[in-house]
């Protein structure tokens, strides 16, 4: 028998630890797992917000009946259709045969898409109130935080507010699934890598959705990764604040590519200065090595970006060029961003398509742009140092971002 653990009267986390997949999205690492948020809210009639992955279901479903026995299940809230979400539904209309699905305009063509859902169907829009007496759910809705059908549902009576995607992280929920009973260090770090990599491409949306919501009295964020936010819910609205408008905090990340340690002898020429100068948080990444959701994380954390690249084949490194479409297709701005390129036998490529994409992302840049050919001499890495001292002082000014 699995523990419903309760919220806030009435209302109970069902959901579920997957510590068994490895890519989230089949691409984001999941080194200690994710949780999928599910929510079961009980008055006269009973609703279920969100569900779990369909590799979950059985969790989820003993959840729901450890609560409510042979009480039918009357409602399923869905607040986004990604089949993290959403995958247990089918199975949850044929248990329960009488539920009615609620979800707006978007999500309805969504259930049938998926699930080839059609009946039982009701469809909300903004500032819709769904009574279950005792409970009343009103639905904002908040497209493309990070899909264009995604709303939240908010408790009148108890002040949760269902996110789903928003304010979620990774990391399983192991024990504590409450922000005063877990390390929120790690979680808030595990936040900022999925708004950075997965919502943060959506920065004006996600200010539209909290300029909606500021006016709501808030008791608990309970989104569906990650922790419960009943401490301190307006922190991480802050947090999410923050990130989309790419308000950084002042320090470096520096990304280098190398084949034969060379570059990255620049790259760390470069850093040594910065610390010189007295710059405390420099993050040096081997873009070969780091997965680029880390390196995207970092990124979005500091307002310092160096690169440094060898030129392969004719051109840009692979991982960096790799790197550098993650950041194209996030549109993160407002960086210091300094460049260092290598080559030998071919064209000097490195640098100039470094250049391109600081130009073409309106990125600041941050002299010298350092070129180097074969291995680095003493020219070159005293180029690297100026290069580290002037980002260093323009860190320093940073206007009051730290």
């Amino acid at each position: 028998m699995y523990e419903a653990i309760p919220v806030k009267k009435d209302i109970f986390w069902v959901g579920a630890n997957d510590h068994e997949t490895d890519l989230f999205e089949s691409l984001w690492p999941l080194p200690r797992g994710v949780s999928y948020n599910a929510y079961l809210v009980v008055g006269e009639k009973t609703a279920l917000i969100d569900t779990v992955k369909s590799s979950s279901m059985n969790v989820l479903i003993d959840k729901i009946e450890a609560v409510i026995g042979k009480r039918p299940l009357d409602y399923l809230v869905v607040n986004h259709m990604e089949p993290d979400h959403s995958g247990s539904m089918k199975v949850l209309k044929a248990i329960y045969p009488e539920l009615k699905i609620v979800g707006n305009a978007q999500t309805k063509g969504m259930f049938e898409s998926f699930y080839a859902l059609t009946d039982d169907i009701v469809v909300v829009k903004e500032g819709d109130v769904l009574d279950l007496g005792g409970h009343q759910l009103r639905f904002h809705m908040i497209p493309m935080v990070h899909w264009p059908e995604t709303m939240v549902a908010y408790d009148l009576e108890s002040k949760v507010l269902f996110t789903c995607d928003a304010f979620g992280g990774f990391g399983t929920l192991d024990g504590g699934i409450f922000d005063d009973e877990v390390d929120m260090g790690f979680y808030e770090d595990e936040i900022l890598r999925y708004f950075s990599n997965i919502v943060g491409r959506y920065s004006p949306q996600v200010q539209k959705a909290i300029e909606k919501l500021k006016g709501l009295e808030i008791a608990v964020i309970a989104p569906s990764h990650g922790p419960v936010h009943r401490r301190n819910p307006a922190k991480i609205v802050a947090l999410y604040d923050r990130w989309s408008r790419h308000v950084s905090e002042c320090g470096a990340v520096v990304v280098y590519g190398s084949m034969y340690g060379h570059t990255q002898r620049m790259a760390e020429a470069v850093a040594r200065a910065m610390a010189e100068e007295g710059i405390e948080r420099i993050i040096v990444h081997d873009v070969s090595r780091s997965h680029v959701s880390y390196v995207v994380k970092d990124i979005w954390r500091f307002r310092g970006l160096v690169l440094a690249s060898c030129t392969y084949n004719m051109t840009l490194f692979p991982p960096l060029a790799t790197l550098l479409e993650h950041l194209r297709n996030k549109m993160l701005k407002d960086r210091l961003v300094g460049l260092c390129g290598s080559y030998t036998w071919a064209q000097s490529v490195a640098l100039k398509s470094l250049l391109e994409f600081a130009h073409s992302g309106g990125w600041e840049l941050v002299d010298p742009q350092v070129e180097m050919k074969s291995a680095p001499n003493r020219a070159v890495l005293e180029a690297c140092s100026l290069l580290g001292k002037n980002m260093a002082g323009r860190l320093k000014a940073c206007d009051g971002r730290a």
